[in-house]
């Protein structure tokens, strides 16, 4: 018997997502940053085995949004719920619900669909501190299983795919086995450069740029020559971008390069611009140019 179906994986930012959906594939997939709200789009990833296939949706952190670009990440994870087969709440130790999680397992109390409880970053908490999260989510509602992991170290991931697996209905390969992300290559190409900025920049710019691919073109000698925008919403941090002698825009290059070349698997020739479009974040039309499209 074959069992495929759909897991989306909710939580706040940054506790840990993309890594542990990057660990269970085994593939660099989504962005992964110490900075909250760094996944903006839901992004499937296909785990494919003899005897299953796992869809998993990495979603937006829900978070109070501040503007167009938030209420879009916000339902656009929100939205997942009511697709999928299972859904998987992931937070980190800590002494009590905050209101974060608050908000979204009181979405999840009426939903007819299994709900695991995901408790991340076992490996940077004391044990009583996991214990003790894992007795008060679990007096404040019924879920299907409760698994403590490290998605940074693997640690239980095994345990936790193989729990997924069970709770899979019967079901056909819907996609390739050898297709690991429904993400076209410009998605995955605007993220690696996106991923550089947020680990390079300071904290006030990261999350006011989005990354703009003008051209991708694959030459006769199989190079790549790819040409991308920064887009940011001030002229102050068009300057933090580019750096003192256009430093800074030279790293972000040089690292979003090495990455290309090894997610293509070609020569790169990489030109990245800074564009200012002011309050970018709050424009519909720009939002739906740059992919951030409402179902």
């Amino acid at each position: 018997m074959f069992k495929s179906g759909f897991i989306t994986v909710l939580g706040r930012p940054n506790v840990g997502k993309s890594t542990l959906i990057n660990s269970i594939i085994g593939e660099k997939l989504s962005i992964v940053s110490c900075k909250p709200q760094t996944t903006r789009n839901n992004i499937r990833a296909m785990l494919t085995k003899e005897d299953f296939q796992i869809i998993f949706v990495d979603t937006p952190g829900i978070h109070k949004p501040r503007h167009k670009l938030g209420e879009y990440m916000v339902k656009s994870a929100e939205d997942t719920v009511g697709e999928v087969d299972l859904i998987a709440f992931m937070t980190n130790p800590q002494e009590e619900i905050g209101k974060g999680d608050e908000r979204i397992l009181e979405g999840l109390r009426n939903t007819n669909k299994p709900v695991f409880l995901i408790i991340n970053k076992i490996d940077e908490n004391p044990p009583e501190l996991v214990a003790k999260t894992l007795q008060v989510y679990s007096q404040y509602m019924n879920f299907a299983e409760v698994i403590p992991i490290s998605a940074k170290k693997s640690k239980n991931i095994d345990l936790l795919v193989d729990l997924m697996v069970k709770y899979m209905p019967e079901g056909p390969k819907y996609y390739p086995e050898d297709m690991i992300t429904d993400q076209q290559e410009r998605f995955v190409i605007s993220e690696i450069i996106r991923e550089k900025a947020l680990k390079l920049l300071s904290e006030e710019v990261p999350h006011g740029i989005a990354i703009e691919i003008l051209t991708m073109k694959k030459d006769s000698k199989g190079m790549y020559n790819i040409d991308a925008n920064i887009l940011c919403e001030k002229d102050s941090h068009k300057g933090i971008i580019i750096g003192k002698g256009g430093q800074m825009l030279k790293r972000i290059s040089t690292y979003s390069r090495q990455d290309m070349e090894k997610f293509l698997g070609a020569k790169v020739n990489l030109q990245v611009w800074v564009k200012v479009k002011k309050e970018w974040r709050d424009s519909s039309f720009l939002l739906k140019e740059l992919g951030y499209k409402e179902k």
